[in-house]
C-alpha cells in the first residue's frame, strides 16, 4: 500500500521544510545548531500537521544521522533500548518521540542518560503545553520550540510543489486545481499541512478524468476535507469581510449579526482565526469597561481550542454573547497609541534622574535614584513627583470613559489624583 501524499512529501532537509521560518531559516537557532553541527535535544509543540514531523525528518536529513521515530504512549521501553543499542554501535541517533508527554517514568528513567551523553537527540513532539504536562526532569535536559500554525501561503506553497513533484507528489496526475478550491484548501483545514496534502491527494484519486484532465472544483475540495467554504471572491476578500463584521458586529453590540458571522466562520472550520479574534475583541472592545469579560474570554478560547470543533462552538456563542452586549472602551490602548505617537515623534525625553536604577555601585555620585520618594510610606499611598520626563511632564494620554461602573471608578480616581497633583505639594 502506497503512504499518503503527506507522509511522501515530508522534507529532506531544513530547506524544504514549510513554514517554520521562525526555527529553520537563515540565521535562526535550528538551522544554527546543524549548521554547527552541535544539535540538543529539543521538544517541539504545536497544533497537529503543523510540522513536528517534519522538522524531524529534516534534521535527520540534513545531518545524516539515522532517524528513528517511536510513540511515548504506544511504544516500550525495549523499543528505546533497541534504538540505544543501535546508538552505541553506530553512532548518534536522531529519536522522534511522538507524543512525549505520555513518557512515564520508566521509560524517562531509561532515556535520560543517553540524552545526557549526547548518544541520542531526542526530538519530542505534543500538542500540549510542555511547561504543564511534562516532566521537568526532561525539560531541563532540552531545548523547548513551539511550532506555529502554517500560514496560508505556506500550505499554497506546498500544495503547489505536491502537485508538481514527479517523484513524491501528484506531478504524473493531470490535475487542473481551480483558485478558489486551492484557496479553500489552503484555509479550511486551520494551517494542518497533513490534512490539506491528504484531502488533496483524495481529491485527486477519486476524481474520474475527463479529456485528460482531473478537474478539481470547490465542491470536490470542499468534500475531501469536510469543511464547506465560506462565499469567496478570487481574492479571498470574503473571507476578512466576515471576520471583521464579526468583530463590528461586536462593538456595535448587535448580538443576531454577531452570532451570524460566528456561525459562518465557524462552518468554515476557522477556530484558530475565531479564538484570535475574540481575545482581540475583549482587549480591544471591552476593555476596563468591562475587564471581566476580556478574562472570561481567555476562558472562552481555551475551552475551545481544548474540545475543537464541533463543540467548541458552545463557549465561542457564550462570549460572543457576553462581548456584544457588554459596555464598551477602547480608553486604555487607545491611551497607549498615542503614548507611542509621541515616541516615534522623537517625544520621549530622559527618564527623571530620581526614577533611574540605583542598585548598583556608584549609583548615588551619578544622582541616580536620588529624591525618589516611595509612595508606601506617604498617606493614601500616594506622593507629588514627577514621574514623565521634562518635555512631557504635563501630558495626558488616558481619557476614561464613563461606558461601565468599573471604569467610572477608574475615572474617579484618576481625576481625584490629577487634583491632588494640583493642590499636594
Amino acid at each position: 500500500m502506497q503512504q499518503p501524499l503527506a507522509y511522501r512529501m515530508r522534507p529532506r532537509n531544513l530547506d524544504e521544510v514549510v513554514g517554520q521560518q521562525h526555527l529553520v531559516g537563515e540565521g535562526k537557532i535550528i538551522r544554527r545548531m546543524v549548521d554547527a553541527k552541535m544539535l540538543s535535544s529539543m521538544i517541539l509543540y504545536g497544533p497537529p500537521g503543523t510540522g513536528k514531523t517534519s522538522i524531524a525528518s529534516a534534521i535527520a536529513g540534513s545531518t545524516r544521522y539515522a532517524f528513528r521515530t517511536l510513540n511515548a504512549a504506544t511504544d516500550t521501553k525495549k523499543d528505546l533500548q533497541i534504538v540505544a543499542e543501535e546508538a552505541r554501535m553506530s553512532g548518534t541517533v536522531i529519536l522522534l518521540l511522538d507524543e512525549v508527554h505520555r513518557l512515564d517514568k520508566t521509560k524517562q528513567d531509561f532515556l535520560l542518560p543517553h540524552l545526557e551523553s549526547g548518544k541520542i537527540i531526542m526530538i519530542g513532539a505534543t500538542t500540549e503545553n510542555p511547561y504543564i504536562t511534562i516532566n521537568p526532569a526532561i525539560r531541563s535536559r532540552t531545548q523547548i520550540f513551539e511550532v506555529l500554525p502554517l500560514q496560508e501561503t505556506d500550505i499554497l506553497q506546498a500544495v503547489s510543489h505536491a502537485l508538481t513533484d514527479e517523484e513524491r507528489g501528484l506531478g504524473t496526475f493531470p490535475v487542473v486545481l481551480d483558485d478558489d478550491a486551492k484557496l479553500h484548501l489552503s484555509r479550511a483545514t486551520n494551517g494542518d499541512l497533513r490534512s490539506a496534502l491528504n484531502g488533496l491527494e483524495l481529491a485527486t484519486k477519486s476524481t474520474p478524468e475527463v479529456n485528460g484532465q482531473i478537474h478539481l472544483t470547490l465542491s470536490v475540495i470542499e468534500e475531501c476535507v469536510q469543511r464547506k467554504a465560506l462565499t469567496h471572491d478570487k481574492n479571498g476578500d470574503a473571507h476578512y469581510d466576515v471576520i471583521s463584521a464579526l468583530q463590528k458586529s461586536i462593538r456595535g453590540s448587535d448580538v443576531d449579526a454577531a452570532l451570524h458571522y460566528l456561525g459562518r466562520l465557524v462552518e468554515a472550520g476557522d477556530l484558530a482565526i475565531i479564538c484570535r479574534r475574540l481575545l482581540v475583541i475583549g482587549y480591544e472592545d471591552i476593555g476596563l469597561a468591562n475587564p471581566n469579560a476580556a478574562s472570561r474570554t481567555v476562558n472562552a478560547v481555551l475551552a475551545a481550542e481544548r474540545l475543537g470543533l464541533p463543540e467548541a462552538r458552545i463557549p465561542l456563542a457564550q462570549v460572543v454573547v457576553d462581548l456584544c452586549l457588554s459596555p464598551k472602551s477602547n480608553s486604555a490602548y487607545s491611551a497607549l497609541d498615542e503614548a507611542i505617537a509621541d515616541i516615534r515623534q522623537g517625544k520621549a525625553g530622559d527618564v527623571p534622574s530620581h526614577l533611574r536604577d540605583s542598585h548598583y555601585k556608584g549609583a548615588a555620585e551619578l544622582n541616580r535614584g536620588v529624591g525618589y520618594q516611595y509612595p508606601h510610606n506617604f498617606e493614601e499611598a500616594w506622593v507629588n513627583q514627577q514621574y514623565l520626563p521634562d518635555k512631557l511632564k504635563h501630558t495626558h494620554y488616558y481619557q476614561p470613559k464613563a461606558t461601565g461602573k468599573y471604569e467610572q471608578a477608574l475615572g474617579m480616581r484618576y481625576k481625584q489624583l490629577n487634583e491632588w497633583k494640583k493642590t499636594k505639594k
